[in-house]
């Protein structure tokens, strides 16, 4: 049953044999073709047997491997590698149908390819996730047929797999910053010691006057028997957390991604910048419960950690709990930090109703607002208005997007900062704003 299995008719046969039938339909009006139709069966019969033979006469005629990265990159391009080997002793011509991942909903994935006898040929083609997850990878099928092209032999390959979809790894190479070197100085600059009250202990000194009182060591004081101070230098490491909204207003689809997953993404690349700026990099997701914390840390695993937390970020679908949210950072973030808040909000009400626990936050840390500008009405905004529909529908997306800078407006009047930005900027406006103010010396 298998062997049958493998043989399928190509069109080649059926259209040799319409014509035949064709010509002894017509013999009945015109004699002279009553010989040529049997004639046109029997050449078909002989072809058919002949390209049977080429076809099956290697058992293993094509062989081929699937190659898979060991995750994808999601919202980007990855490669998949076809290797394809040609055992026949005639060039054959392959019809190649890989059954890739529901996820894409392609029903018509197909590659045409002429491989010449004993040769082996490398097929690339590329699949862009845009949700992170699971993907699974069937069967990859072959259909051979020769230069006679009557019959093919179809050839299964059990290259079943397993990829996930990780958040956009692929962006972390394309966004790296170069890193300074510390002991490099640049011509006509002098590197200045701070001395600070941080948390960074750097020695025990003896008093002199002036010393901060405050900072007496008594233990060391008592075996010296003269006064001695602690001595602390400016932290050079700051703790920045992103915080990830994943309440259904994230939910909202741009270009095939989420705006949750636009966060994901800008999360993954911001924090491999905050590490490579020698700073602490951390992250939590809420909605109505708080989950996915990674605490601020700059060791070696850090940033496989958040990785592997925003992976399992999902959306719960329901109404974002602020008033959680600044319970559980007050509670655990107890060091002033810098907090990239991803969040969403459409109306100057949506943000009153969050303002009081965005102040709270604001008073013990630094905090950014990120949220999104809508595309769509952005495109109506500009858009000529040419019947009164038109001028209808101009005229709501020119309110809303002035309600997008009233809440601009407002956040700025409470001391907040905040980031507009369409969602394919999300990821470099993030960055931007997070040197600025490293560089201004808030945190």
């Amino acid at each position: 049953m298998k062997f049958f299995k493998s043989i399928y008719i190509q069109p080649r046969f059926f259209y040799i044999g319409i014509i035949s039938i064709t010509l002894f339909a017509l013999s009945y009006f015109i004699p002279s073709f009553f010989y040529l139709a049997p004639f046109l069966l029997a050449t078909l019969f002989i072809l058919f047997i002949v390209d049977f033979a080429i076809i099956f006469s290697h058992k293993k005629g094509i062989t081929a491997q699937r190659i898979l990265p060991d995750k994808l990159s999601n919202g980007d391009k990855n490669n998949i590698e076809l290797i394809i080997s040609n055992n026949y002793k005639i060039a054959t011509h392959l019809e190649i149908i890989d059954e890739i991942p529901v996820q894409f909903q392609i029903r018509d994935f197909t590659i045409k390819k002429r491989v010449a006898s004993k040769q082996k040929t490398h097929i690339n083609y590329n699949l862009k996730p845009t949700q992170r997850g699971e993907y699974h990878f069937g069967y990859l099928n072959i259909y051979t047929t020769s230069f006679l092209n009557i019959i093919s032999k179809r050839y299964v390959f059990n290259n079943k797999a397993m990829v996930p979809t990780y958040p956009s790894f692929k962006q972390l190479k394309k966004f790296e910053l170069i890193n300074i070197n510390k002991n490099t100085l640049q011509h006509g600059l002098k590197k200045v010691r701070r001395i600070g009250h941080s948390t960074e202990f750097e020695q025990i000194k003896d008093y002199v006057l002036g010393d901060d009182l405050r900072t007496v060591n008594w233990k060391a004081t008592a075996k010296r028997n003269q006064l001695m101070v602690n001595q602390f230098q400016d932290e050079k490491s700051q703790p920045v957390y992103s915080i990830i909204d994943k309440g259904r207003i994230m939910k909202m689809p741009f270009n095939g991604l989420s705006l949750l997953d636009y966060a994901i993404n800008a999360t993954l690349v911001i924090s491999n910048v905050i590490l490579k700026k020698n700073d602490k990099a951390g992250m939590l997701s809420f909605s109505k419960k708080i989950d996915n914390l990674i605490v601020a840390q700059r060791r070696n695993s850090q940033m496989q950690l958040i990785l592997e937390s925003l992976y399992n970020v999902k959306t719960d679908f329901f109404e974002s709990d602020f008033s959680r949210l600044y319970s559980n950072i007050k509670q655990h973030i107890t060091q002033r930090s810098l907090l990239l808040i991803y969040t969403n909000f459409e109306t100057l009400d949506g943000l009153n109703r969050q303002i009081n626990y965005l102040k709270a936050i604001a008073k013990n840390h630094v905090l950014v607002v990120i949220f999104f500008k809508n595309t769509t009405l952005d495109a109506l905004v500009n858009n000529e208005a040419n019947t009164v529909q038109d001028v209808y529908d101009k005229t709501i997306a020119e309110k809303f997007e002035f309600e997008k800078r009233l809440i601009v407006n407002e956040l700025k009047k409470h001391g907040i900062y905040s980031i507009l930005t369409t969602p394919e900027n999300l990821t470099v406006n993030t960055i931007n704003t997070y040197l600025k103010i490293k560089s201004r010396g808030l945190i």
